[in-house]
């Protein structure tokens, strides 16, 4: 399994901003080994970091492109679904029974939702109120998701064992394609090796080490 280190902070040293910008992010180790296995293209650079004190799992994606796609349709899961995002989900065990998942666009729309195999998903489940924080900016060169997500919601809905989260992380790209839809590009961290591009499996996730100085 994929191992990630998730360096140890102390208390109330990071509070997020939307850029990813504050000094204490350069302790954090960086994925960039983001890969689009089903398709043959050059893929833009994306770098995923997270950090970790007594009180919150921060994360931050940092995902370089200039040209990005929001949809606008009224119903907000629908939207996020057909936007460019990025995606972190967690898991209770392997047999992904349950596992939880957010997909969180450029604007910091949020799909966040329970799952169990199959992709069995349950939509009307939400993290818990007050326990996750999301904020994103867009600049000229990317776009950025800063988040804090509650120990306490992660240790409650047992996601912390023994100080691991397995966890995965995705992006999705959306281009105009040839029948003038616009179209995804799927980007794990993991290479789930697959035939078709599935996040929802276990062989997309990997393991984060929390605490490690």
């Amino acid at each position: 399994m994929k191992e990630y280190n998730v360096k140890s902070i102390a208390n109330s040293t990071l509070e997020i901003n939307g850029f990813c910008n504050k000094d204490i992010w350069r302790k954090a180790d960086v994925i960039r080994d983001f890969s689009s296995p089903w398709e043959d293209i050059k893929i833009s650079n994306t770098e995923f970091r997270a950090l970790i004190d007594d009180e919150n799992f921060y994360f931050c994606f940092k995902v370089y492109d200039t040209d990005i796609h929001i949809d606008k349709a009224e119903g907000v899961y629908d939207s996020i679904n057909e936007s460019d995002r990025v995606e972190i989900f967690f898991r209770t065990g392997e047999e992904l029974n349950p596992y939880y998942c957010l997909e969180i666009d450029p604007t910091a729309r949020i799909m966040d939702f329970k799952a169990k195999p199959n992709k069995d998903f349950d939509f009307n489940w939400n993290w818990p109120q007050g326990e996750l924080l999301v904020i994103s900016d867009i600049n000229d060169e990317a776009y950025t998701v800063e988040g804090a997500i509650s120990i306490k919601s992660l240790k409650d809905l047992g996601l912390i064992n023994n100080n691991v989260i397995e966890a995965g992380v995705y992006r999705a790209k959306y281009t105009m394609g040839e029948n003038q839809n616009f179209q995804p590009t799927w980007m794990p961290w993991v290479n789930p090796n697959t035939k078709d591009p599935n996040f929802h499996i276990a062989s997309s996730f990997g393991q984060f080490n929390l605490f490690v100085k």
